[in-house]
């Protein structure tokens, strides 16, 4: 699987780290940034919960 951000959708809450902190990196300004793509079992579940942790929708989880 691939984590896939859209940073246009991306308001910079930063809410997507919380669950996924070795998948996603914030910035000083609150903005994601996708640094690994989930490995099946945890990470992958990490990275669900980041995906529906983002009120703008700007995650998507993508095989």
């Amino acid at each position: 699987m691939k984590l896939r951000l859209d940073p246009t959708r991306c308001q910079g809450y930063g809410l997507c780290q919380e669950p996924a902190p070795d998948l996603i990196d914030i910035d000083d300004f609150g903005y994601a940034s996708v640094v690994a793509d989930p490995t099946p079992g945890t990470s992958e579940d990490a990275a669900r919960a980041a995906v529906e942790a983002c009120p703008n929708s700007a995650l998507r989880l993508e095989r």
